[in-house]
């Protein structure tokens, strides 16, 4: 009975392990039945999604294992025809992005910068750019000054001393050859006078009677003249015209006028008194004359000079002087303003004192800005270099930082670049400009910032 007990446990041990075994084996089984139909679901959903995002290639391959993997029977030709109408619909979408790309390209090349400026519009404006264009009012607001130069040789380190003084080609002294009292002004010292303008009245009885015996002398010339060779003698007609033409050179060493002589022989109620009358344009200067004032013969009542003309009177070393010769280009320097003259006379004589020899320079004074009497420097030729000499106020700085100049033109002001060799007491030895170039030497700053508004645009920072 125990026998049989011991046995009946041990079969029902080994039945429940072949259960248990078979039960394992039903698991695994199962498992790895959902094991594969979950990768086949998973397959059936990645793959599209990798083919789609894919570059359109190799899709036969991936399509024949999806209907492997999903056990679907569709016609794999259509499949392929699917394929081929992906493709095409991507083609067109591609030339489409391609088109939009065009189209975007043709947009950036319609405008420059967002502000609906075309380029053909940028190329016509650069085509366009023309001189700094002034009114005769800004001109003379921004003391614009223009020179005309020729390239000479100069030298910054040979510079003298100098003084202008009047053109003495251009400059009157009036002092009457007789006694004169001063009747009446008619001018103050520095006033600009045109020929033919009343200075002075003047009178007294010196001028009385020299006024008196042209009169007579006059006349009796007058009538000697008339009468016939016979009735007068040789010698008597040829005194009678010496009188009357000595009598004339007293009046005219009066400062009287032709004009004014003749009037007085035909009304002789008018002796004792005649108008003084400018005898060039130009400006009073060492006025003297004071009403009622009897001046003595040859004194000088004034002094008439024409501005538009002065020379320099410059000192030199025996040095300086042997790189002199007359003729020659130089450049005068008074303040801030420089100007060229012309040599025209050497003294060729040492001063005792100084042991320098004096040279005279001729410039024009346009403007009248300059006057006689200011100190001034002498900046002498030097074969050694060659270039124009130019002041500061002439240089202005480019966008790109070199120097320019600006030239007169037919189309107003223009910018150029130039060298600047030397720099020296506020001047600059300048290199590359054109033969007689009319260059702007005061108010360059002002044609620089015009030129820089001109160049600056709100559309275009």
């Amino acid at each position: 009975m125990k026998t049989n007990n011991k046995k009946t446990v041990q079969t029902m041990m080994l039945n429940n392990s072949t259960a248990k075994s078979r039960l394992f084996d039903l698991n695994a089984i199962t498992r790895a039945m959902s094991f594969g139909f979950l990768m086949s679901l998973t397959t059936a959903l990645v793959l599209p999604a990798i083919a789609t995002a894919g570059d359109g290639h190799a899709h036969g391959a991936e399509e024949q294992v999806l209907v492997k993997v999903q056990g679907d029977e569709h016609d794999h030709a259509a499949e392929e025809t699917a394929h081929d109408d992906s493709h095409d619909h991507n083609a067109k979408e591609a030339e489409a992005h391609e088109d939009s790309h065009d189209h975007e390209a043709e947009e950036v090349k319609a405008k420059d910068d967002g502000h609906g400026h075309g380029a053909e519009e940028a190329k016509e404006g650069e085509e366009d750019v023309h001189g700094i264009e002034l009114t005769p009012e800004q001109l003379a607001l921004a003391k614009i000054e223009v020179a005309q130069l020729s390239e000479q040789t100069f030298s910054l380190e040979d510079v003298a001393t100098a003084t202008l003084v009047v053109d003495r080609d251009r400059t009157v002294t009036i002092a009457p050859q007789v006694d004169v009292r001063v009747l009446k002004r008619n001018v103050v010292p520095g006033q600009e006078v045109a020929q033919g303008d009343v200075l002075l009245t003047l009178g007294g009885v010196a001028v009385a009677q020299a006024q008196a015996d042209y009169i007579n002398a006059a006349a009796e010339w007058s009538r000697v003249k008339r009468m016939s060779a016979s009735a007068v003698s040789a010698s008597r007609r040829l005194q009678a015209q010496v009188d009357a033409e000595l009598k004339r050179a007293i009046l005219e060493a009066m400062k009287m006028t032709p004009t004014q002589i003749k009037a007085l022989a035909n009304a002789p109620e008018t002796i004792g008194s005649y108008q003084l009358i400018a005898p060039i344009s130009g400006r009073v200067q060492q006025d003297i004359a004071l009403l009622g004032q009897i001046v003595p013969a040859g004194t000088a009542l004034m002094q008439l000079t024409d501005e538009s003309h002065l020379w320099v009177e410059a000192e030199l070393t025996p040095t300086q002087a042997e790189k002199v010769s007359l003729g020659s280009k130089t450049v005068v320097k008074v303040g801030d303003k420089s100007i060229e003259g012309t040599i025209i006379g050497r003294s060729h004589e040492l001063d005792s004192v100084t042991r320098t020899e004096q040279i005279l320079v001729a410039f024009e004074n346009a403007g009248h800005v300059l006057h006689a009497g200011q100190f001034a420097e002498l900046y002498l030729p030097d074969a050694s270099q060659g270039g124009v000499i130019l002041p500061d106020s002439a240089l202005t700085r480019s966008s790109d930082g070199h120097w320019q100049v600006f030239i007169e033109g037919e189309e107003g002001f223009e910018a150029l670049e130039v060298e600047v060799v030397e720099r020296q007491r506020g001047m600059n030895l300048v290199r590359g400009l054109a033969k007689n170039a009319k260059v702007v030497v005061s108010g360059a700053f002002f044609l620089a910032s015009e030129q820089a508004k001109s160049g600056f645009d709100i559309h275009n920072h």
